[in-house]
C-alpha cells in the first residue's frame, strides 16, 4: 500500500489478484482412466493475474460506418478542433444509449458546433439534388 501512495497522480495501480480453485480430477479424466476406488481425488490450482479487460481503441474516422457494442468516447476536444463529425460519428456508433460512455466531463458547446465551410457548400449541393428526387418519385415520400 505504500508503493501506491507514492504513485504520480493520475496512475492508478493494478493490483494482482490470486485465485485457488479446486478440480475434481476423476471429472475431467477419461472413462478408462479413471481410478476404481471411491477415493475422491481433488487437484488444486492457485492462479495469479492482473484484473484487465482486453480492449480496442480505434479513431473516430476508423469507425465511421460501424455499429460497435461499447463504446467510450472523450468529449473533451482540442480548441482548434471545428469538426462536427469528431463529435458525432462516436456518439452514433451505438443503437442504446447505456452502451455509451462518456469518459470525463466536457464543455457541452462541442455538441452545438456549426457545420464548416466545405460542410455547407456540400449541403447546397444536396438540396437541389433531394428536390430533384422528391419531385420525382414523390410516392416515396409521403
Amino acid at each position: 500500500m505504500t508503493q501506491a501512495r507514492n504513485l504520480e497522480q493520475k496512475l492508478i495501480p493494478i493490483p494482482l489478484v490470486e485465485q485457488i480453485f479446486c478440480v475434481d480430477i476423476p471429472n475431467i479424466l477419461p472413462k478408462q482412466k479413471k481410478p476404481k476406488s471411491n477415493q475422491k481425488a481433488v487437484l488444486s490450482i492457485k492462479r495469479s493475474a492482473l484484473s484487465l479487460v482486453p480492449a480496442y481503441c480505434i479513431t473516430t474516422h476508423k469507425s465511421r460506418g460501424q455499429t460497435l457494442c461499447k463504446v467510450v468516447i472523450d468529449l473533451k476536444l482540442p480548441n482548434e478542433t471545428d469538426d462536427i463529425a469528431a463529435v458525432y460519428v462516436p456518439l452514433s456508433r451505438v443503437k442504446r444509449l447505456a452502451d455509451l460512455a462518456i469518459l470525463r466531463p466536457f464543455d457541452y458547446r462541442v455538441l452545438l458546433m456549426k457545420p464548416s465551410t466545405s460542410q455547407v457548400t456540400e449541403m447546397e449541393k444536396l438540396d437541389p439534388l433531394f428536390l430533384n428526387i422528391r419531385s420525382r418519385f414523390s410516392k416515396w415520400f409521403q
